[in-house]
């Protein structure tokens, strides 16, 4: 697989965090031409980005939990093949470090070949249950961070 990514990666950031999901496509994903519709694209990168954060310790419940909600603030997607009904495809979720107070992930969907058929990305804002934006991590986070950059977080 290439190495093409969205988002900047400084020398010195630690490598992305990976996660991926097998997805076999359903019929009701797929339209009249039995191509999967273009909405559930990001559905499917969703799973693969819940996947990821549960893996380490950042899910969606590990946020709320902490007080902080993560509103997506950018997605993107470019459709480079159709996805078909029957086939199972590997969805791929890396989050890039930032220090800015933002979880910046890319996906790629790949074939059975490893080749690739659509690749995206989304930014999420961190916000406190009030809707404020949170220009600090909550520290379960900053530890999460911490270590990540030290090499310490344990990979699943």
């Amino acid at each position: 697989m290439e190495k093409y990514t969205y988002f900047k990666q400084e020398a010195t950031d630690p490598k992305p965090l990976e996660k991926s999901i097998f997805h076999t496509v359903r019929f009701h994903e797929v339209d009249a031409m039995k191509i999967v519709w273009h909405g559930h694209y990001v559905a499917m990168c969703e799973d693969a980005r819940m996947a990821l954060g549960d893996a380490f310790g950042m899910g969606y419940a590990d946020f709320f939990n902490h007080g902080v909600v993560l509103p997506v603030r950018q997605m993107h997607l470019d459709y480079l093949a159709p996805l078909t009904y029957g086939h199972t495809y590997e969805v791929k979720a890396r989050l890039f470090y930032s220090e800015a107070v933002r979880l910046n992930v890319d996906f790629t969907i790949l074939d059975e070949q490893k080749n690739v058929m659509a690749r995206g990305y989304s930014v999420q804002l961190l916000m406190d249950k009030n809707q404020q934006v949170l220009f600090e991590r909550p520290d379960f986070y900053e530890k999460i961070c911490q270590a990540w950059k030290q090499g310490k977080l344990p990979r699943p």
